[in-house]
């Protein structure tokens, strides 16, 4: 029997900062799908996503993750997902991997079972030959592709990632993206936002697009094409943003 329980599901998700920055979203992300929330600047995409995580409490509306009520289970909604902000913390006295072990062990992961997941990540990320060396001289982009290692440890169902490919060269961006890619195709969902609109028209199923904290249009590709002049992502969205 297929679940078709939604990875994200929010109701009326609401929050002010003295004015309204998310003003009643309404969002459903399917399992197993790559999901792009795109919006300009102070549209209410990092608010939206840190209520999500249960890093912000939100004034009203409801956040479901995998069918657990964020609000009434908090522990059990976050074991099951991951998030990545832009701007990711690291312990710069910490090696790659002291570091993975280091969020292993406070998801439970046991050392034998996180030493391997560990070795796996940082040979996807091209960062095993950086095994040995503190954290605190790595570049921008090693630091981002390291923290995505960690979001990735305890293999969560729902990875949440706050432009992910800020500060990265074309080669770590394509590491980056073969890897989202890859955790859909085993049946994870990801949802990010970015402003590299190429990135979201190559790789995103399904596009929201917020403005002044309200999702104005949500669809694939192809179908917000419809609603407009057609295009690029760029064309499309451009348009969108305009007419709200």
């Amino acid at each position: 029997m297929i679940d078709d329980t939604p990875a994200l599901l929010l109701r009326d998700l609401r929050k002010a900062f003295g004015r309204p920055a998310v003003d009643g979203i309404d969002l459903q992300v399917r399992r197993g799908e790559l999901y792009a929330l795109l919006g300009p600047n102070g549209a209410g995409k990092t608010t939206t996503l840190r209520m999500v995580t249960g890093l912000l409490a939100p004034d009203a509306g409801q956040v479901e993750v995998l069918g657990i009520d964020l609000a009434r289970d908090p522990a059990a909604a976050k074991r099951k997902m991951a998030y990545l902000p832009d701007d990711p913390l690291l312990y710069g006295k910490l090696k790659p991997t002291e570091y993975l072990e280091f969020v292993a062990g406070l998801w439970g992961i046991a050392a034998e079972d996180a030493e391997p997941r560990a070795r796996r990540l940082l040979d996807w990320l091209d960062l095993t030959k950086h095994a040995h060396e503190l954290t605190e001289g790595f570049s921008r982009g090693m630091k981002q592709k390291l923290a995505l290692a960690g979001a990735l440890i305890h293999e969560p169902e729902l990875l949440i990632l706050d432009e992910p490919l800020t500060g990265l060269d074309a080669a770590a961006a394509r590491q980056v993206k073969d890897l989202l890619v890859s955790h859909v195709a085993k049946g994870g969902t990801v949802i990010l936002t970015t402003h590299i609109l190429e990135v979201a028209e190559r790789l995103a199923q399904r596009i929201g697009i917020i403005r002044q904290g309200r999702l104005i249009a949500e669809g694939t590709l192809a179908e917000l094409r419809e609603r407009t002049l057609g295009g690029s992502l760029e064309d499309v969205f451009l348009q969108l943003t305009e007419q709200a």
